[in-house]
């Protein structure tokens, strides 16, 4: 008898356990970041990438591109999750737009 009631506890306790809370991003930034450059890519016209490509941001916006690309050199985690999430959305509108092979 004690048995089933062991069994039947062993059963339910996995029910009442609380649930995980959501996991916190690893790089946040680095998720606005990789956000921004997918919008970019996503609302840009093959046009507009052909104009831009080879072409360096100026001003704050380079000086904080380049603050960026520093960071992700020196944390190849957060580097390798960066290239992760942004390679697909960009190597698909470069092949739509004749941009690669």
């Amino acid at each position: 008898m004690k048995s089933g009631y062991l069994l039947a506890l062993a059963a339910v306790l996995p029910c009442l356990a609380p649930a995980p809370a959501p996991a916190q991003p690893q790089y946040p930034i680095m998720d606005r970041v990789a956000q921004r450059v997918i919008q970019k890519y996503q609302n840009s016209s093959c046009a507009e990438l052909a104009m831009q490509r080879g072409q360096r941001a100026a001003g704050t916006h380079g000086e904080m591109e380049e603050r960026f690309v520093a960071m992700l050199r020196s944390d190849p985690q957060m580097r390798q999750a960066f290239l992760n999430r942004v390679a697909g959305p960009i190597a698909n509108k470069l092949f739509e737009c004749g941009m690669i092979p």
